[in-house]
């Protein structure tokens, strides 16, 4: 499986396509709080993966009752329950994927042909069921649950091997050690600039507004971009930096997300000052 999930990310051939379908879909998902709303940047988490555990929950319980007398009925619902909450769910997967970079979206795209071939046997399952051929609908759907059951496996290699939508900056906090440690003269630190500083080995970005400072991590959450090279764009009253690569935007007074691709907030550390020195720590 390692060698097959490598020969993917490598395979150059479905960049192709990819590219054509990356376009598409931020054609059609133009307009931006449509495509932060898919992210799940309002709920802080990639809305995704949430959405997934409706129709995956509904197709197994089905699959469940299929094996069991007396439950034909029960298991037509689940059937119609799971096929019907997969699309919205497919629309927020293909929304971050289009925010992945090319290797990712390799996998992405043979994840979500597999769980199309998932949705189109429990598409033709429901039918069959529907139309009293429940045997051939058991059938159908024990297919379709093999193929998500494959979309699934690929979708946990995105996430767990290749990080795809997951908060790529947060192991910077285990690379800080625990106490304060100095970061800057506040004498050094102009007003409303950005400006790049180390803890201990790890990049953080300093702003001071008066005499509130944000010390938060320099690495973007989505694809790590250096939030350092950002600009200061001010947001609904608040002054938010803007990662350069791919536009995730986040609060500098406390690190919230406010437009993606990143559904994930980023790391703000604690400050004190000490003699006009600017100290932080881990949270």
């Amino acid at each position: 499986m390692r060698a097959l999930l490598t020969k993917i990310e490598r395979a150059s051939g479905l960049d192709r396509f990819g590219d054509r379908l990356q376009q598409t879909v931020q054609n059609v998902l133009r307009p931006q709080r449509v495509r932060d709303l898919l992210h799940g940047v309002w709920l802080g988490h990639p809305l995704h993966p949430a959405m997934v555990q409706l129709p995956v929950g509904a197709w197994i319980s089905a699959a469940v009752l299929d094996l069991m007398p007396g439950q034909r009925k029960a298991a037509t619902t689940l059937t119609a329950v799971g096929t019907l909450s997969a699309l919205p769910a497919a629309v927020a997967g293909l929304n971050d994927w289009a925010g992945l970079a090319r290797d990712q979206r390799r996998v992405g795209l043979v994840h979500a042909a597999s769980n199309s071939v998932g949705l189109a046997l429990y598409g033709a399952s429901l039918a069959a069921r529907l139309s009293d051929r429940h045997r051939l609908g058991r059938t159908l759907g024990w297919l379709g649950l093999s193929a998500v059951g494959a979309g699934a496996y690929l979708g946990g290699h995105l996430a767990y091997k290749q990080g795809a939508q997951v908060n790529v900056s947060v192991s910077d906090l285990h690379l800080i050690s625990d106490g304060w440690h100095p970061v800057a003269e506040m004498t050094n630190l102009p007003q409303r600039q950005l400006l790049t500083r180390k803890v201990d080995d790890v990049s953080v970005i300093l702003y001071r507004h008066g005499d509130d400072v944000t010390v938060m991590l320099e690495r973007c959450p989505h694809q790590s971009g250096p939030l350092g090279e950002g600009e200061v764009r001010e947001v609904d009253g608040h002054a938010c930096v803007v990662c350069p690569w791919h536009g995730s935007t986040f609060r500098l007074n406390g690190g919230e997300a406010v437009r993606g691709p990143s559904p994930n907030d980023q790391q703000v550390l604690p400050t004190r000052i000490v003699d006009g020195r600017l100290e932080a720590r881990l949270p």
